[in-house]
């Protein structure tokens, strides 16, 4: 049985990434609520020190051991950047860090997971699928799941504001994620304050994540955008094969500096979350604005809870943990709108 660990409030929070889109909302949250014991760090010295913080770079993983020494009282660890592997995660759970990841990407959380024994040894807790998608969709998937019974099925949709400015790691993870062949067919879905959109098969994380930790059959997340014409021009493209090469790195850096630049719609998003079992079904919903800000602020709200909460040590996806259940609902002072579990059947 795993240990139940509370830091009591004590120590820094280090932010990697936290002068960026996402790790700018984490610092700036955590600092109301922890004035003087957050530390922002990044690549770029100068900047990091600007926001009063510290140079750090999670491919280096010798350069993140050393700023760990120097910053000798670190209890949590916030990654707002993806590494390349799972070394920085171990470098933190094997010191006793607490550690909660925003990355979306299915491989290194996978790796990260592999450490629970790891975390459980040295009584620390990390959290992964943290933010709008993976994320509150996860907390989403388990509200329905359990509505219903247990899904056999569940249907993910999410909507993104293709006017909203993201940062660098999110739009190559985006330009990855269109390089992929489709696993199953788009699907018509109403979505709150948008109307009906044909949403597209998308490798968000969240979909593998929640077969495994609801033991659920089937499950498929789909991504469309608030410009329809943009959703069009993009995934008309994947299906005639001319993104296949997105991974390349010399097209990749094309397609990302192109998408930069590419600002055609608003900046809302938007939530829905279906669970079928038998003739049981049940939905819900949110939107918001802004998803890199509410990204950061559902991540400033989980290192709270690790310094705060009694949580259960190991590596844990973060439906699987029961203080963050109502996280949706602690958004709402933040612009998040829950609309209500709807259920037919049964």
């Amino acid at each position: 049985m795993t240990t139940v660990k509370s830091s009591g409030g004590a120590g820094r929070i280090l932010v990697a990434g936290g002068y960026g889109a996402v790790g700018a909302e984490v610092t700036r949250t955590l600092a109301e609520w922890f004035s003087g014991r957050v530390v922002p760090g990044g690549r770029d010295e100068a900047r990091a020190r600007s926001h009063g913080g510290v140079r750090l770079d999670v491919s280096d993983a010798d350069g993140f051991r050393k700023a760990l020494d120097n910053l000798g009282d670190v209890a949590v660890v916030v990654l707002c950047v993806e590494p390349a592997d799972a070394a920085v995660a171990r470098l933190c759970l094997e010191r006793g860090i607490h550690l909660v990841d925003v990355g979306a990407t299915r491989h290194l959380l996978d790796a990260v997971g592999d450490l629970h024994g790891l975390a459980v040894g040295t009584d620390a807790t990390a959290v992964l699928s943290v933010g709008v998608a993976p994320g509150l969709t996860n907390l989403l998937a388990r509200r329905v799941h359990d509505a219903v019974g247990g899904a056999e099925r569940l249907d993910i949709t999410v909507l993104l504001g293709s006017g909203e400015r993201h940062g660098a790691d999110a739009l190559r993870w985006t330009v990855d994620g269109l390089a992929e062949p489709a696993p199953a067919r788009p699907a018509r879905t109403a979505l709150p304050g948008y109307g009906t959109r044909t949403a597209h098969p998308f490798p968000f994380s969240d979909q593998h994540t929640l077969r495994r930790t609801l033991g659920v059959p089937e499950a498929t997340t789909r991504l469309c955008l608030d410009s329809r014409p943009l959703t069009a021009s993009l995934f008309a493209l994947r299906r005639a094969g001319l993104l296949r090469g997105a991974r390349r790195p010399r097209l990749q850096r094309l397609l990302t500096g192109l998408f930069s630049r590419v600002h055609i719609g608003g900046d809302g998003f938007a939530v829905r979350v279906d669970a079928h079992r038998g003739d049981r079904h049940a939905t819900q919903a949110l939107t918001g604005r802004e998803q890199s800000r509410v990204t950061g602020l559902t991540a400033a709200y989980v290192a709270r809870g690790l310094l705060t909460e009694g949580v259960p040590a190991g590596v844990h996806h973060i439906e699987q943990l029961s203080v963050f259940a109502d996280l949706p609902e602690r958004l709402g002072a933040h612009g998040v709108s829950l609309r209500p579990i709807a259920a037919t059947g049964g």
